[in-house]
């Protein structure tokens, strides 16, 4: 096994331990407003530390990023550990059970490892790059639809960023016309990883931070998908404007999606 995959795995499942017993005590959780409508808890702090702890521990020298400690420089600056220790707090808080840890490794800019991991349904996704993706020990392969036609959708609304709301409700008009339902489940890595697996045909959202998809985006590719930004490039760990699926699907909802951009999407 790839010696940071290996990591990886035990950071996320000691982070889901301490995920899955906050979840059961929910009355005790310590709750606050980052920003509207961001929320972080007690649990995602203690998730991430016990991540960074596990990280430090083999690598002391690569860097971390992580959603709520922010970048933790290494003397190995080109290796990059980027997490999020709880990506689905808002459901995580409502008693809602759907949500993940994410790990993604990056090396002098480019996803070698991701790892998602759902410690209620006890899912672990995983990927390196060249090597496949994988849901536990079952190996990933996106076989979906390949038609917009009758397709489920998963997306995520720009909550955080209101601008971006009446875009949003064009795009969703826009696909609507052809495509049978929209899922929203509250977890861009979750999302990404059930493109992967089949479970919705395609993903769109705007504005996800790098710590929401670096991970699901590699597992998306390694099974066989595609990870574009709005108009077809690569861009979206920077723009957080994101689209995923399998290859023809994904061209698809490009063209659906195009139309309702403004410039400032366009490059």
């Amino acid at each position: 096994m790839n010696p940071m995959l290996n990591i990886a795995i035990r950071a996320v499942r000691k982070a889901g331990n301490i995920v899955a017993k906050g979840f059961e005590r929910l009355d005790e959780i310590q709750t606050s407003e980052k920003s509207a409508n961001d929320y972080v808890t007690n649990i995602d702090k203690a998730s991430e530390a016990a991540i960074i702890e596990i990280i430090r521990k083999s690598y002391p020298d690569h860097t971390i990023i992580g959603e709520e400690s922010g970048a933790l420089e290494g003397k190995e600056g080109d290796v990059q550990w980027v997490i999020d220790p709880l990506d689905g707090t808002t459901n995580f808080v409502k008693g809602l059970p759907h949500f993940s840890i994410s790990i993604a490794v990056r090396v002098k800019g480019r996803t070698e490892v991701g790892v998602v991991y759902d410690p209620i349904r006890n899912e672990l996704f995983t990927a390196v790059r060249g090597e496949g993706a994988k849901l536990n020990e079952y190996r990933l392969r996106l076989e979906g639809r390949n038609e917009l036609t009758g397709a489920i959708l998963a997306t995520g609304f720009p909550f955080k960023v209101k601008r971006y709301i009446p875009i949003h409700l064009n795009m969703i008009t826009a696909l609507i016309e052809e495509c049978a339902d929209f899922r929203r489940t509250g977890s861009a890595a979750l999302d990404l990883c059930y493109v992967a697996a089949g479970r919705v045909d395609g993903y769109f959202e705007m504005g996800v931070k790098p710590w929401d998809c670096a991970a699901g985006d590699l597992i998306v590719r390694e099974a066989g998908g595609i990870v574009t930004d709005f108009i077809g490039g690569h861009s979206y760990l920077t723009s957080g404007h994101i689209v995923a699926g399998a290859p023809r699907i994904t061209k698809q909802i490009l063209n659906k999606l195009q139309p309702c951009l403004s410039d400032e999407f366009k490059g």
